[in-house]
């Protein structure tokens, strides 16, 4: 088989367009895991074996509870794989409306998972999150966001317990990656690394690297200003 990707630009995975061309037939994949659980990686390597793949929508509609049908299954049409808000909330609607799809259902230990949603999303509200969990920021509401993270792991293990061959279960953040997934999708394990999202660190890790960035540069500005300041001052005093 051809090589299925691939460069990476601007963090992005691209495939080949041999890869876009064969998946015409494609059966439809949907992550059904909640966010940070690995959905980002789950959207890297699937678009690395060449599936366009659509991710979050409807965030910021207070009127998710009564759109997010309608939205998905125009999306639904366009797209080959799905992951991410609020995809895995309407996974037994996706599975009646589309028969024979794939189902992937990322996992994480809950203690590393509350505590990525809560440094990630803290007290920053959504609508999308007050609809899945009842309130809207998971920071002060941890066993809320615990409990119905559980219950939504617990139902979807139950809706597929007779369907192994519709549902995998998958756990990124503890070493799974291109061997399961590419057994279940039947596709040939790509010759790049599995591309693990935000490997090296937490979101608070990366959240602080970009700040020093951002720190680094606008000082480096701030020094050119004073720099070319200098050089006018100078100048000007033998002008006058």
């Amino acid at each position: 088989m051809k090589d299925q990707i691939i460069k990476r630009k601007e963090n992005k995975w691209w495939p080949s367009e041999d890869f876009i061309k064969g998946l015409t037939n494609e059966k439809k994949v949907f992550g059904i895991g909640f966010p940070k659980t690995g959905t980002s990686s789950l959207k890297n390597a699937l678009t690395i074996l060449g599936y366009k793949v659509k991710g979050p929508f409807g965030t910021k509609d207070p009127n998710i509870n009564r759109n997010v049908y309608k939205m998905a299954f125009r999306l639904v049409e366009k797209y080959d794989a799905f992951e991410d808000n609020p995809w895995c909330v309407i996974f037994k609607e996706l599975d009646e409306k589309y028969p024979g799809s794939k189902f992937i259902l990322t996992l994480r230990p809950k203690e590393k998972w509350i505590k990525s949603q809560v440094d990630h999303f803290g007290t920053t509200t959504r609508p999308i999150r007050e609809w899945i969990y009842g309130v809207g920021y998971p920071k002060g509401n941890e066993d809320i966001y615990i409990a119905r993270y559980e219950r939504h792991n617990k139902e979807v293990l139950e809706h597929f317990k007779d369907r192994p061959d519709d549902l995998l279960v998958l756990r990124l953040t503890e070493g799974e990656g291109w061997e399961k997934l590419c057994q279940f999708l039947h596709k040939d394990i790509p010759n790049t690394e599995f591309p693990h999202a935000n490997k090296g660190g937490d979101v608070v890790s990366i959240w602080k690297r970009r700040k020093r960035r951002r720190v680094i540069k606008k000082s480096l500005v701030v020094l050119a200003g004073l720099l070319l300041l200098g050089i006018v001052l100078y100048w000007m005093q033998f002008i006058l």
